[in-house]
């Protein structure tokens, strides 16, 4: 991510010592530090401090159960985030919370997360005419399932058989998290089972059953193909994905239980882009509902297009922030 950027210098930060944090600061010499989502770095939040350099926090977020927010790592970051000079929280929760470890309120914002910004623009610069959307460009409706575990596909996949007894013609793309061999033959064998034609991207053909995705890098562009999605990771321990991705592409978003920790998610379900199934029976009924009514799907799709348009404006917000540490 970083070697795609337009900057003069990237590298990683080294670990936090009081020796690594001098030598940084010597190399670089910042007139300001900006950490973003969360994660200050304490040891070189003071040495910086002490010498003048200015701090900053970007798109900061607290989840309700983040361990930041207990008795031992509030004892180790408290002071650095008291040294903070100006926050962008992503909400007004997040603000409370942000308080609660040690953010002096009056340097605070709330100016929403640059994650919005950054997935909008993504589809509005998405290449429909390119060869990857070429390719797979069908009449046939069509659930894009992204970064699925799994424990998202055993009950996916066990919904898409019947999806596919109440809608003949519905196509899956899927594309897992982790595109492993043992994990694509996994999904290459339940095709088979279910005597559904699956290909891999790479031997694409638009109108099989089912494509499977073999490579990281391009699902942010395949949820343009979506007539409905559904984000992995809401039958997983490790948790939801982004769901915004293809809320930004008017598609409504479908996810398992586990979503408690994702403010998106609790955005979509409150504006009535996005669902929430428990089971492979509950997604059943939510995929047959979406691919057999078209006026509910439409409406639901643009509320979760809406959800992202409605939280645009955080980069421009969090640049105004950084301008401010380099005007003082």
């Amino acid at each position: 991510f970083a070697r795609g950027l337009d900057v003069d210098f990237r590298d990683y930060l080294p670990f936090d010592s009081s020796a690594d944090a001098d030598a940084a600061l010597n190399a670089l010499r910042p007139r300001a530090i900006v950490f973003s989502k969360l994660d200050v770095w304490p040891t070189l939040a003071r040495v910086a401090s002490v010498r003048g350099v200015r701090l900053g926090l970007i798109s900061a977020t607290v989840a309700e159960s983040s361990k930041r927010r207990g008795r031992f790592a509030g004892a180790v970051l408290r002071d650095a985030y008291g040294l903070l000079d100006v926050v962008g929280a992503v909400s007004d929760a997040d603000a409370a919370r942000l308080v609660e470890l040690g953010v002096r309120p009056q340097v605070i914002s709330v100016t929403g997360d640059t994650r919005y910004d950054q997935v909008w623009e993504r589809a509005a610069c998405v290449k429909h005419n390119g060869p990857l959307l070429n390719s797979l460009r069908s009449a046939r409706p069509t659930v894009v399932a992204g970064s699925t575990w799994p424990d998202d596909e055993r009950e996916l996949l066990a919904a898409w058989e019947r999806v596919r007894e109440d809608v003949p013609d519905a196509r899956l793309i899927i594309a897992p998290h982790e595109p492993t061999d043992s994990h694509l033959r996994a999904i290459e064998a339940w095709a088979k089972r279910a005597r559904l034609e699956l290909v891999r991207l790479n031997a694409v053909a638009s109108d099989a059953d089912v494509i499977l995705v073999d490579r990281v890098g391009v699902l942010g562009d395949l949820y343009a193909l979506a007539t409905a999605a559904y984000v992995g990771g809401g039958f997983h321990a490790a948790g939801l994905h982004s769901v915004l991705e293809p809320a930004a592409f008017g598609a409504p978003v479908l996810f398992g239980p586990r979503h408690r920790g994702s403010r998106d998610a609790g955005l979509l379900l409150a504006g009535g882009g996005g669902r929430s199934a428990e089971s492979a029976s509950a997604l059943h009924q939510v995929l047959r509902q979406w691919l057999l009514d078209d006026s509910t799907r439409l409406a639901a799709g643009d509320a979760a297009r809406e959800t992202v348009r409605s939280g645009l404006g955080a980069t421009e917000r969090s640049l105004r922030l950084v301008g401010r540490l380099l005007d003082d």
